[in-house]
């Protein structure tokens, strides 16, 4: 077992061997029942995977992002 501290900037130190053992630079940080889960990350798309948008085309996605943009320029402008 190791302790770490958390700094004031909510860094924690990971031991070299730990480190080593993860082989790689990059963690997935997460809280499951008030437990810190860290995980490694092996390829940066693996952290991403999950927001991925699945089984839709390009031109779907684009309609998508271009819908969710006008939205939020009409909810900005009709509260002001």
């Amino acid at each position: 077992m190791f302790i770490s501290k958390i700094t004031r900037k909510g860094q924690i130190t990971i031991p070299s061997e730990f480190r080593k053992k993860l082989g790689t630079d990059i963690v997935e940080v997460e809280m499951d029942k008030g437990k810190i889960i860290i995980k490694p990350v092996r390829k940066l798309g693996g952290i991403l995977n999950r927001y991925a948008i699945k089984n839709k085309s390009i031109e779907d996605v684009m309609q998508m992002e271009k819908e969710v943009i006008e939205n939020a320029f009409a909810e900005r402008h009709n509260n002001s």
